[in-house]
């Protein structure tokens, strides 16, 4: 009994204790360091990562050691960020899925994450809508960058800073082409169009894009690497992730592309993840160029390393060889710039606004609450500022800038820093800025290299190899030095070799060719222009250069410059033997109407002549016969004779021409005469003109009139026609459907003159089609045998030929 007065005693003792127990833990987490008792505030965050892959491990511990080493260092804040964890699984529905349940569910404030461009794009959105902050530390796509997503922040480097530093690299060394190769995929594609801009900007050229699917097969892989195997370029830059990587490096070895004369240059997208790939991996990476993002060494930075490793280690026991990489310290110092901006609002309101009801069935994004202090927060993380285990970090238009690029070679199981670029300085071999004093993109500002193939000498541009085309003819065009052979160089000679090199020599770039005669190994042709063509596709010639016709069916497998010279198809025929023996061919060149008329005006003007003068005249008086002669002298004697020779003397010609001419002793006295005279040295001026250059067109156009004027003329007679060997008329001629008996071949011009002088009756021909430069050399030796005739079918013209 006495037992039970003391129960209730008893157990009203045991609450007081629990209670001062748990008072003295809450007061414990919040003392602040003068010992005062202060009331913290969780707020909840979220993340989303891939937690299989390494960036995802890496991210998350990093992460939690950035919230453990703020709040330790800083216990008298009174917000404090709880983390709330989602595993993407690698996959983008998994990672929108999961966020938005931390928004929904857990109502986080931010989210950090994802560490995939693939997987961010749809979160961004989420985060907009919902007004919660987006952090990611390794989403590095240029196209996730907009002023229309306010709410995300990259707290890494855009991929598009590291192309200045990568086109800086060719530059130094003249390269003149690069090829790409990059994972077809959000990550991949975002940097290309930036990385075209750059190569542009020092007019180097990019041939082809090799794109690999995140999904590829080796084979496909193989399968792609041999198309690159076939092209000129020697110069690749990779930008993919690091698995993907890997197997293409793997794959490049067996194929035989890294090796001597090859330059590789992998994206930080790569370079920056040296810690993830294995010995075996580095094997197929030796002499391969990197560029990556520079972390200046401190001591902050080396005591976290070896914290980090010995706290990693605990929790991942199996990754015995992992090892910190700017991820890692990226994700640390966005922690820290979480906290920061979170503190600087620990007076706000950290609640969801609850979306008004639309209705029974809704939709994920429509239940999405509203963060209420989503603007307050974009604010402060934008205002946030210090200096970072990775240098300074500080967000420009949501994004960290970049100030320093490295510049690596891969040798043996390692790397070696060759230098750095800077967007100030260009390349420069150390960050010793003292005696710089501009940009510079100078290999000397490099250290060493050790290229594929263990080669220490920079690869070059590769030589062209350019064919032309050999014919004993037209050599104004292109003429080779006989007895060439099909593997020597030659100097060729003629009108298009000199276009060609003077437009190289144009080029703001220096490009080694050589001429190589498209001949057999007697130093003979071997085929027509298109087999020519066909070489260049074939890879044996890199660019064919000579009287080249751009022709449809030729592009569709090989490419032409702009046309260099006109060119068009014409029909040449022997001229007409039209000599003219007409006696009276002097009576043409005016109709007999105005012969009759001419005569009349003759005797007209004499007859006004005689009206006006024989009365105040000698010369027009006495008999009347002599009147009558005087008259029509006067008349016809304007055609040569001068009236007034003192004019003619101090005249131009052409006045000379109109005064009035006659012998001295007809001279006329009255002004009226003199008028009439004038008018009349005009109308036979003008006569006088006309008659002579038509007579001089009878005499000479007629006699160059062709014996044929039309093709059809050719057809219904069944007339023997020639073209040039080699070229590619035979199939136009059969469009003009000439039976292929009727198609004969020459390949000198004194063959053609040759087969025109037989005829088509004797085995020779009655016209040929030719090109117009190629007739204009042919008349010029032939022009009072030959003309053209028909009509004139425009081509291309003239071009050069590459792949």
């Amino acid at each position: 009994m006495d037992l039970i007065p003391t129960t209730p005693l008893l157990c009203f003792s045991c609450l007081f204790i629990v209670f001062c127990m748990s008072y003295s833990v809450e007061v414990e987490v919040a003392v602040a360091p003068n010992n005062t008792a202060i009331t913290t505030i969780p707020v909840n965050v979220g993340m989303v990562l891939d937690l299989d892959m390494w960036v995802g491990k890496l991210g998350l511990s990093c992460f939690n050691m950035a919230l453990s080493d703020f709040y330790s260092n800083h216990s008298d804040y009174r917000t404090r960020l709880v983390l709330n964890t989602r595993d993407s699984k690698g996959d983008v529905v998994g990672a929108a899925a999961a966020a938005l349940d931390l928004i929904k569910s857990t109502q986080v404030q931010a989210i950090i994450g994802p560490e995939d461009s693939v997987q961010a794009n749809f979160i961004i959105d989420v985060g907009n809508k919902a007004r919660v902050p987006i952090i990611s530390f390794s989403a590095t796509s240029p196209s996730l960058s907009s002023i229309r997503r306010p709410y995300f922040f990259r707290a890494t480097h855009n991929d598009s800073s590291q192309v200045k530093a990568i086109s800086a690299i060719i530059q130094a060394f003249g390269w003149r082409e690069a090829v790409p190769i990059y994972i077809d995929n959000e990550f991949g594609e975002g940097v290309i169009p930036y990385l075209f801009d750059a190569l542009e900007e020092i007019n180097v050229r990019i041939p082809y894009r090799s794109v690999i699917s995140p999904v590829a097969t080796d084979q496909e892989i193989e399968e792609e690497l041999h198309k690159l195997t076939t092209k000129q370029t020697r110069v690749f830059i990779v930008h993919m992730t690091p698995i993907l990587g890997s197997r293409l490096f793997d794959i490049a070895k067996e194929v035989g592309l890294i090796s001597e004369g090859y330059v590789w240059i992998m994206t930080n997208g790569m370079t920056n993840l040296w810690s993830w790939m294995g010995h075996s991996d580095m094997e197929s990476l030796q002499g391969v160029l990197g560029v990556r993002n520079y972390v200046p060494k401190s001591k902050e930075l080396e005591s976290f390393k070896v914290r980090w490793k010995r706290k990693f280690l605990q929790d991942n026991p199996s990754m015995v060889n992992a090892e910190l990489d700017i991820f890692g310290l990226w994700a640390y110092d966005a922690a820290f710039a979480l906290a920061m901006a979170v503190e600087k609002l620990s007076n706000a309101n950290f609640s969801f606004e609850e979306p008004k009801a639309v209705g029974s069935a809704r939709t994920d994004l429509e239940s999405l609450g509203i963060s209420q202090n989503g603007p307050k927060l974009i604010q402060a993380l934008s205002s946030t500022r210090f200096k970072g285990l990775h240098g300074k970090f500080e967000f420009v238009n949501g994004q960290l800038e970049p100030s320093v690029f490295q510049i690596v070679n891969v040798i043996g199981n390692g790397e070696k820093a060759i230098g750095f670029w800077t967007s100030k300085y260009g390349l420069v071999k150390k960050l010793n800025f003292t005696n710089l004093t501009g940009y510079s993109t100078s290999r000397a500002n490099l250290g060493t290299i050790m290229w594929p193939g263990d080669s220490h000498s920079a690869p070059k541009c590769k030589r062209l190899k350019i064919g032309v085309p050999v014919r004993k003819e037209f050599k104004e065009f292109v003429g080779v030095p006989p007895g060439s052979s099909p593997n020597s160089r030659v100097n060729p000679t003629g009108y298009s070799i000199d276009v060609f090199e003077a437009v190289m020599n144009a080029m703001p770039y220096a490009v080694h060719y050589d001429f190589y005669a498209f001949v057999s190994t007697d130093g003979e042709d071997i085929g027509t222009y298109n087999d020519l063509i066909d070489q260049v596709f074939y890879g044996k010639y890199d660019a064919a250069a000579g009287d080249i016709s751009i022709i449809a069916n030729r592009s569709l497998y090989v490419d032409f410059t702009l046309p260099y010279i006109a060119s068009d198809v014409v029909m040449v025929v022997p001229i007409k033997n039209n000599s003219n023996t007409n006696a009276l061919v002097f009576l043409e060149p005016l109709t007999g109407d105005l012969w009759v008329m001419s005569a009349c005006f003759f005797v007209f003007i004499g007859f006004v002549i005689w009206v006006l003068e024989h009365r105040i005249s000698e010369d027009f008086r006495g008999p009347p016969s002599h009147q009558v002669g005087t008259s029509l002298w006067f008349s016809f004697t304007t055609l040569v004779f001068a009236h007034r020779n003192d004019l003619i003397e101090n005249s131009s010609p052409l006045v000379s021409k109109i005064v009035l001419h006659s012998r001295e002793e007809e001279r006329v006295v009255s002004n009226l005469s003199r008028f009439v005279v004038i008018i009349w040295c005009f109308v036979v001026l003008i006569l006088t003109q006309s008659y002579t250059a038509s007579l001089t067109s009878l005499l000479t156009v007629k006699q160059l009139k062709p014996t044929v004027t039309d093709v059809n003329e050719l057809l219904k007679t069944g007339e023997n026609v020639a073209i040039k060997k080699g070229s590619y008329f035979g199939g136009f001629v059969r469009q003009l459907n000439f039976n292929s008996a009727n198609v004969k071949t020459f390949n000198t011009t004194d063959v053609l003159d040759e087969l025109f002088t037989k005829g088509s009756a004797n085995g020779g021909i009655a016209a040929a089609f030719m090109e117009t430069p190629s007739v204009n050399s042919f008349l010029d030796k032939y022009c009072m045998k030959y003309t053209t005739a028909g009509p004139t079918i425009k081509t291309g013209g003239f071009g050069f030929v590459s792949l």
